[in-house]
């Protein structure tokens, strides 16, 4: 006779019920009030029941309808957008660019604000960034709280500053160019980015098909009139014959090894910034704002107020912006070291700066090459981290060599408020803090931070 199994074998018998995935909420429309702006472009509000939404396409104090465009029942927030203006704020006006809106174009979050709004919201997301992540207050960070435009951008509500010297335009699978739907791989085909510099809307991107193409970035120089496209095929495809409105270089990036070759003219553009000229090699990185890189060295340098003979150290310097700023000004008795991880952004800032004999650039992480350089002491420190920024152990390391000052550049507040934290444990403190707005109609913005030993403040 069998027995009859105990309570845990049947237990173990009974087969596992796959957990019931919470329905999604995507399409789904409140009725909400507007609360305020959040680091992202969106500001925050919440539905009846309570649940967070990050709302695109408004401004705080309105009452909008706002469609679910991320989420699920029991999700932490919600994304969505403001599809219907209820009540508008005084600071909306009406989008200048055609294919800004939900649903459209991600690569604006403010055209539907005022050009002073714009700043003034960027403001309010530097300063509850600095609280909340670093404990500062505004004026305990030395900033009046000002966003400060660059220069021509100051215009009329309905008028866009046409900025963007760099411009990587999606294509879809019909070859038409335009750019990525907010978090998401859709094309929105343009046919004139309002924000894209002239020297990129003369060459034309937008109004030709790129058949077999996945993307064409398009850059226009500013220290010259050199032009170029990189271009990204599609596994398997084969180049289209380049004719564009202007003379341009053409570079393709390599699908095996992701490495960017010549096709024809130069494999570089020449920049120009603080009086030199800036040799930026395959679509490497440099400021994208016209008025960007002289904006920033002006701010770094009267941060730092360099001295003659003094040693000086520019972290991910690229191809050597400020490294050159800091040579002219520590004269032939001072010194140099820039550090920066880019193959070809080390060789560029080498041929930018061949002219001094006391700057030496490194190639490797910052992280990895600071502690072998034996440097123990520097006057100055310049770091103009990634988005992510520098780190605990970067900042740790930086605060050990009793630096006069330090400047640090940063794109991203959040970023920047963390290292922040981690200077002032290492015993530093903000002396000043600038914000500029080198980036009209999103939601980044450029910081420089100057620091100083603390108990030099105290």
């Amino acid at each position: 006779m069998q027995a009859e199994p105990t309570n845990t074998q049947a237990e173990t018998r009974t087969t596992p019920q796959p957990a019931e995935r919470p329905a999604s909420l995507v399409g789904e429309e409140y009725e909400v009030e507007v609360g305020p702006v959040a680091h992202g472009g969106h500001c925050v509000a919440r539905t009846s029941e309570g649940q967070v939404l990050f709302v695109r396409h408004t401004l705080p104090g309105e009452r909008v309808v706002a469609r679910v465009t991320e989420g699920e029942e029991g999700s932490r927030f919600l994304r969505a957008d403001a599809v219907e203006i209820l009540d508008a704020s005084k600071d909306r006006i009406e989008a200048p660019c055609p294919f800004a809106g939900p649903g459209r174009c991600g690569g604006c979050d403010w055209q539907h604000a005022k050009p002073g709004a714009q700043r003034r919201l960027k403001g309010e997301v530097v300063a509850e960034q600095l609280q909340r992540l670093a404990g500062l207050t505004p004026e305990e960070a030395g900033w009046d709280g000002t966003v400060m435009p660059a220069e021509g951008d100051k215009l009329p509500a309905g008028q866009v500053p046409s900025w963007r010297t760099r411009v990587q335009y999606a294509v879809d699978e019909n070859g038409r160019a335009g750019l990525r739907r907010h978090r998401s791989h859709e094309v929105e085909p343009v046919d004139h980015c309002l924000i894209a510099a002239d020297g990129v809307s003369e060459l034309g991107v937008e109004q030709r098909d790129w058949p077999g193409m996945a993307t064409v970035e398009a850059i226009a120089a500013t220290g010259s009139q050199d032009r170029q496209v990189i271009l990204t095929p599609r596994p398997g495809a084969r180049l289209p014959l380049v004719e564009l409105d202007r003379p341009v270089s053409v570079m393709r990036v390599d699908e095996k090894d992701g490495g960017v070759h010549r096709v024809h003219g130069r494999s570089f553009v020449r920049e120009r910034a603080d009086g030199r000229t800036y040799r930026v090699g395959s679509g490497g990185f440099w400021q994208v704002h016209p008025k960007s890189a002289d904006t920033l060295v002006t701010a770094v340098m009267q941060g730092l107020l360099p001295r003659k003979g003094d040693m000086a150290l520019d972290l991910y310097c690229g191809v050597g912006l400020f490294a050159g700023a800091l040579a002219d000004r520590v004269g032939d008795q001072g010194a140099v070291l820039g550090i920066e991880s880019g193959k070809r952004a080390v060789e560029d800032a080498r041929h930018n700066l061949a002219g001094f004999d006391r700057v030496r650039v490194e190639q490797g992480k910052v992280e990895a090459v600071l502690p072998r350089t034996g440097i123990s002491e520097v006057d100055l420190v310049v770091l103009d981290p990634p988005r992510a920024g520098a780190g605990r152990k970067t900042v740790q390391h930086l605060t050990t060599l009793s630096a006069r000052r330090i400047a640090y550049v940063a794109c991203d507040p959040a970023a920047l408020a963390r290292d922040l934290a981690y200077f002032r444990d290492g015993g530093y403190r903000v002396r000043t803090l600038r914000v500029f707005d080198l980036f009209p109609m999103t939601h980044h913005v450029e910081c420089v931070a100057i620091l100083e030993p603390a108990a030099k403040g105290s």
